[in-house]
């Protein structure tokens, strides 16, 4: 019911985007996302292998553009750890991945007025982050860029505490690593717009 509630306003902006001239925006293969965590051994490393994603841009008349809304669903079982299986399965279990197969990523409040071109826009973003069944709503900072009529770039990091969103850090090596809580989101992704 919460992803439901998200993704609702998405939902409808999309469909209003036609008459409105807001043009939809897909998120292309060309990503990167990774959690990077530490332990009481060492850092370690997991990389998101599936993600999706779909925004909603406004062009202005000046030649900048409003965001609308961005999306991003990141599929649990699609995480890889450079510790191997082991660490994986745990992961998987620390984020109750059955009940809840991803995490999402929704912007809460349009973004306005962003300069086009290539020298990325520092800006703060409000979303809300979804992870293991528990949303939150969370600030983070965001550089944003249209190197070209029909393409963003969206990068950015959020530094979170697992155990904010009910997560308790996953061990491995039969109890002798424990990871820490804190853990860091790293994504740079690009969107490109749908051609109707």
């Amino acid at each position: 019911m919460k992803s439901f509630i998200i993704f609702l306003p998405v939902a409808v902006l999309l469909i209003m985007a036609a008459a409105s001239g807001t043009e939809t925006y897909t998120l292309s293969k060309d990503y990167t996302v990774t959690i990077n965590g530490t332990s009481n051994l060492h850092s370690w490393d997991e990389k998101v292998g599936t993600v999706t994603g779909t925004g909603a841009i406004t062009p202005n008349s000046d030649g900048s553009f409003d965001i609308e809304a961005i999306t991003l669903k990141m599929a649990v079982h699609s995480i890889k750890s450079d510790m191997g299986p082991a660490m994986n399965n745990n992961t998987y279990k620390a984020l109750k991945a059955d009940a809840n197969p991803e995490i999402t990523f929704a912007l809460s409040a349009p973004l306005k007025a962003i300069k086009a071109g290539v020298t990325a826009n520092a800006i703060s973003a409000k979303c809300n982050l979804a992870i293991a069944g528990v949303t939150k709503q969370v600030v983070m900072q965001v550089k944003i860029s249209m190197p070209q009529k029909g393409a963003l770039q969206f990068e950015g990091a959020q530094t979170i505490k697992m155990t904010d969103y009910g997560v308790t850090p996953p061990v491995a090596l039969f109890g002798a690593l424990v990871t820490g809580d804190d853990i860091v989101i790293h994504f740079k992704t690009n969107f490109l717009v749908i051609i109707n």
